[in-house]
């Protein structure tokens, strides 16, 4: 290519410079450049077409949307009821006292006083009838025969008094004099928890070996109750040692002053898992 071309020569035609311009490739090349901006002018028609969607269907739309009132609805409420002061009905009167009863009649009775002649004064004396009919008084009073006898006046008797019955508090001793004991004595009482008790899986498992110490009432009567954990294990062994001792046989009851009364007991109960 000489200088003359060279100087209006584009870069294509340097590049195809003595080649076959016809394959295609150059013609390509030399319309690439209107293809990006046909292709950038279709995109900013297309994206401000976009943008203008909302505004055009503003255009088109023939009514406005109306945005309705809330609608308020008045109800007529029916007046409370007045509020009046109850004024509560007065007290019905007391009732009258019941009369009295009728009195008897009393007759005069003197006791017999030691004085001398000259100091005594007669009076008469009332017979049987008139004392069956009559109340004994110190003064002649005339009455209601029909009554019945009154006792006022009387003063406390010296007659024999009632028996007298000894009042005991009921209450569990600690220690008393004679103790409970169980049927057989204490060795017999430790063969029955020993054949009794049953070792429960959970405690065989883990292995739980120790004493659990219980507490229980023995009543006046021998009978167990009020049975009480002082001391656990766990593992089952405290239910286990509480159901042995629920199943007991009634005891010997404890003794107090010659009486039967109700006496707390201790037992540790051993527990060894062989």
């Amino acid at each position: 290519m000489d200088n003359e071309r060279l100087a209006t020569a584009t870069l294509d035609d340097m590049v195809f410079e003595g080649r076959n311009k016809e394959y295609g490739a150059y013609m390509l090349r030399k319309i690439y450049t209107k293809h990006v901006n046909r292709a950038i002018v279709i995109a900013i028609i297309l994206f401000v077409l976009f943008l203008s969607i909302p505004l055009i269907q503003s255009m088109f739309k023939e009514e406005e949307e109306v945005v309705k009132a809330p609608v308020v609805k008045v109800v007529d409420l029916a007046a409370p009821p007045s509020v009046e002061k109850v004024v509560p009905p007065p007290p019905p009167p007391p009732d009258a006292p019941p009369p009295p009863p009728p009195v008897r009649s009393t007759v005069k009775f003197t006791p017999p006083v030691v004085k001398k002649d000259e100091e005594v004064v007669k009076e008469e004396i009332p017979d049987v009838k008139e004392l069956q009919k009559t109340d004994a008084g110190t003064a002649t009073v005339k009455g209601d025969p029909t009554a019945p006898p009154t006792l006022e006046g009387i003063e406390n008797g010296t007659g024999p008094a009632g028996p007298v019955q000894e009042v005991f508090e009921e209450k569990v001793y600690i220690a008393v004099e004679k103790m409970p004991e169980f049927p057989g004595g204490q060795a017999a009482m430790f063969k029955y928890l020993s054949d009794k008790f049953r070792i429960p899986s959970a405690a065989q498992r883990a292995g739980a070996e120790g004493t659990v110490v219980l507490s229980f009432v023995v009543g006046p009567s021998g009978e167990i109750s009020n049975i009480e954990v002082m001391k656990g294990l766990g593992y089952g062994l405290d239910e286990e040692a509480v159901r042995v001792i629920k199943g007991m046989p009634k005891w010997s009851p404890g003794e107090q002053n010659g009486r039967k009364v109700s006496v707390k007991y201790t037992v540790p109960y051993r527990i060894v898992i062989k």
